[in-house]
């Protein structure tokens, strides 16, 4: 009778251990992350780039079909970059998306 509970109670063990451990290390890495992400948060935002970047391909649709597509996607970025950077302003939607590529 106490045998088949040790049997269960070692093959258990080492799995309760292992949720544990990889419970604590997702923690301890979700934890640093946000204070990365803080503290990077003080010069341009990640939110600003993750736009820039989700727009990567429809501005290569952009400078492929010489200015003709054209998507929300894109519009918020050439925005983005006009509100970030006072340079852009005079820049055409063309060369703005060049520069969303070369990112």
């Amino acid at each position: 009778m106490i045998r088949p509970i040790l049997l269960c109670a070692l093959f258990l063990l080492p799995a309760t251990a292992l949720a544990g451990s990889f419970a604590g290390s997702s923690a301890g890495a979700s934890s640093g992350a946000s204070s990365g992400g803080s503290s990077a948060s003080s010069g341009s935002s990640s939110g600003d780039d993750k736009v820039l970047l989700a727009a990567r391909d429809d501005a290569a649709a952009f400078v492929a079909s010489d200015g003709q597509l054209r998507s929300a996607r894109l519009e918020a970025a050439l925005r983005q970059l006009r509100a970030r950077d006072s340079a852009s302003l005079q820049a055409d939607d063309l060369a703005l998306a060049r520069r969303i590529l070369a990112l």
